[in-house]
Parts: C-alpha cells; sequence; structure tokens
C-alpha cells in the first residue's frame, strides 16, 4: 500500500503504524492528521475512495464524518452562548416555544449539548423520508415526552441532537443550521468541512460501508443485542427512527440536508484543525472552553448502555475505560464518529488530531485503529 503525503521525520513510526492499517484486507481507504503547537506533523492519506476499489483516496477526498459533526454544531451555538443570542441555562422554549409540550418546559440548551434532555429518540415511528424533512423531525421532537426526568441521567443522543440544536441554532441567527455552523467554524478556520454537500462536491466524497467479521466489544454488543430484540426500546429507536438513519450515508439527499449531529462531510485535517482552533481561542474563549470541555455528566449512558463521560457537544477522555480512551493525555477532548473517523485535543500536549476512515468498524466510542495510532504519537511527545 502506497502511503501519501507527509510527515515530520520525528514521526515516522505513526507513519509505519498508518501503513500496518492496510495489512487488513477490509481496508478500503483512510487518512491522518496531526498538529501540535498549531503545526502539520502528520498529513498521510491512503487507499480507496470507491465502492469498487478503482478510485485511489487523492489529498481532496472527504467523507460523512458521523458524530464528529457534533462537536462542531456545539462550538456554534456556544459561540452564540458567547454572543448573548443563545443562553445556556435558559428554558429552550424562549427560542421555541411549541418544545414545551410534554413536560420540556424546564429544558436548557445545556442539557441537551450534555445529552441530559431525555430526548435521545422519538417513540412514534416515522417514515424513511421524514429524515429529510426538517420541519417533520423538529416537531415530532417538540411533542416528544422525555425518556427520563431531564437532568437527572443522561443518554446519548445519535441524531435528535442535530435537529435539537440546529432547530435553537436556525431560530437565533434566521438561518439555515448547517450554513451558520460551517460559517462560524470550519469556513472561519480554512477548513475542507461541509453541512450540506453542494452537488459539485460529490465525486469527492468516499464510499462508505461496513467492515464484516467482527462483533466488535462488549458495548458494541449490548447495543446491537438491543436493537435486534428490542425493537420498542429506546437504544434501538434512537439509531432506527426514522428507519432510514442507518442505510442513507451514500446517498444524495444524506449529503445534501443539513443534519448537524451526523451528516457532516470532511477530512482529517479539518478535524485536526477544528480542534487546533478550539487550543488555540480561534473559536472559543478560555472561558467559553472550559464550560465546554467541563464534565457535565459521568456514569452509565442509558442509549449507548456503556459509561460515557460528557462535557458540551463533547465526550472527554476515560482511561480506565478501554472503549473511551483516547489513547493520550487525560485531560483529551474530542468526538468519534460511528465507524471509526475521530477528532481530538490533548491540551497537554497541545495536539490536536484527526482519522478518518472508509470501512466501518463495530465499536460503539473509540475505534482501536485510531487508539494505537495515538498511543505510537504519544510515545514521540
Amino acid at each position: 500500500m502506497h502511503i501519501h503525503g507527509y510527515f515530520d521525520l520525528q514521526f515516522e513510526a505513526v507513519k509505519e503504524a498508518f501503513a500496518e492499517l492496510f495489512n487488513d484486507p477490509q481496508e478500503r481507504g483512510a487518512a491522518l492528521c496531526i498538529q501540535v503547537g498549531g503545526e502539520t506533523v502528520v498529513d498521510l492519506w491512503a487507499g480507496m475512495a470507491d465502492k469498487d476499489g478503482l478510485e485511489p483516496w487523492h489529498t481532496d477526498t472527504i467523507l460523512n464524518l458521523y458524530s464528529c459533526t457534533k462537536a462542531f454544531t456545539a462550538a456554534a451555538a456556544l459561540q452564540l452562548v458567547g454572543e448573548g443570542k443563545l443562553e445556556l441555562d435558559a428554558p429552550v422554549t424562549r427560542l421555541w416555544p411549541e418544545f414545551g409540550a410534554a413536560g420540556k418546559q424546564h429544558i436548557t440548551l445545556r442539557q441537551l449539548l450534555s445529552h441530559r434532555a431525555g430526548l435521545p429518540a422519538i417513540r412514534q415511528p416515522l417514515p424513511p423520508e421524514a429524515l429529510y424533512d426538517w420541519d417533520t423531525m423538529t416537531a415530532a421532537l417538540a411533542a416528544e415526552q422525555p425518556w427520563w426526568t431531564p437532568g437527572e441521567a443522561h443518554g446519548y443522543a445519535p441524531i435528535t441532537y442535530g435537529w435539537l440544536l440546529g432547530e435553537l441554532i436556525r431560530r437565533a441567527t434566521e438561518r439555515a443550521p448547517g450554513e451558520v455552523i460551517v460559517e462560524r467554524t470550519a469556513r472561519s478556520l480554512g477548513l475542507d468541512f461541509h453541512i450540506g454537500l453542494a452537488d459539485s462536491e460529490f465525486h469527492r466524497v468516499a464510499h462508505i460501508t461496513r467492515g464484516k467479521g467482527s462483533h466488535g466489544d462488549a458495548a458494541a454488543q449490548r447495543v446491537l443485542n438491543a436493537m435486534m430484540r428490542e425493537p420498542q426500546a429506546m437504544t434501538t429507536r434512537a439509531f432506527t427512527n426514522p428507519p432510514s438513519i442507518m442505510t442513507s450515508t451514500n446517498k444524495p439527499e444524506w449529503r445534501r440536508m443539513q443534519q448537524p449531529a451526523a451528516n457532516g462531510h470532511g477530512n482529517a485535517r479539518s478535524l485536526a484543525g477544528f480542534y487546533a482552533g478550539l487550543l488555540d481561542g480561534s473559536l472559543l474563549d478560555s472561558a467559553l472552553l472550559a464550560e465546554m470541555t467541563r464534565e457535565h455528566s459521568l456514569g452509565d449512558d442509558l442509549t449507548l448502555l456503556t459509561r460515557t463521560r460528557l462535557g458540551l457537544g463533547l465526550m472527554l477522555e476515560q482511561p480506565d475505560m478501554p472503549n473511551a480512551t483516547y489513547g493520550l493525555g487525560r485531560h483529551a477532548f474530542g468526538h468519534p464518529g460511528a465507524g471509526g473517523s475521530i477528532g481530538f485535543a490533548d491540551p497537554e500536549r497541545d495536539l490536536a488530531f484527526g482519522f478518518v476512515v472508509n470501512t466501518l468498524g463495530p465499536f460503539v466510542l473509540m475505534d482501536p485503529r485510531a487508539q494505537r495510532l495515538a498511543r505510537v504519537v504519544g510515545e514521540y511527545l
């Protein structure tokens, strides 16, 4: 496998570890970018971008980053907090009156950002096409009853997060949420990141497939068992209502829509660049970043059926949890995306890390491929 790109000679072992990923015949394409002190020390890519193995992964290849998108959304929301256009602890109903139905009148932006609002799923079955109708989804969430008393527990909201936060951003700015998030995060830093991809960019998008033959770790198996055996369970509903959530990744309508929980498109550079922008103060002032990276939720996650530790739109380091450690410092923060892509920062090393892959692994939190790469990086810093 030919490895393209650049690496500082100090990090040659990282390049070798990246190359070793492709010893697995199922691995199709991937990219890795690492910045230290704002300087790029690793920028690598390799493999194939298309379904049939005919189109090489290029320097400008992008792909669906899934929940890596959530951190961009949270940063934009916190910028609006800093400008007084949103309030962390004010009721959501101040901007979205209809949201107060079914006992939700006291839910706050902070609770939405930290997955404590009790809204990771919708009970009423929705048709597949509802996924692409913003008004249908926000109306369903406005009517939804929380699955637990808001503020008393936490459960990751894999996709409802996008409509919940996006609707608040839309009402605060009177603009489409994807445009606002991209403008405030990616465009200000010159990053190749999109929420609502133009058709003219489709030729650059890597095709996503799932790896075969692995059932993942114990956490992944718990989620899979729940989804197979309990169709009405909250965890199942979170990932399958509308039923098109799990099957739309490569569809044009998925790429076009603005779903700021799960359909951001970008590359490893955009992830590393975003976290470098958090570290150097380009995106948030120190007080807002401290709030974003402060522990808000810790313990059993009612959706993911494993222990999570959450900030505001971020997953925080859990060094004693093999499936929840970034593999570097104890203050690391970031966000994985389904199947393996991940972006994070280690403030102790002033390091920003982005890894993307188009063969999805079956892990709920951190993917072992990214963890291995991060640990090799740590040996040299």
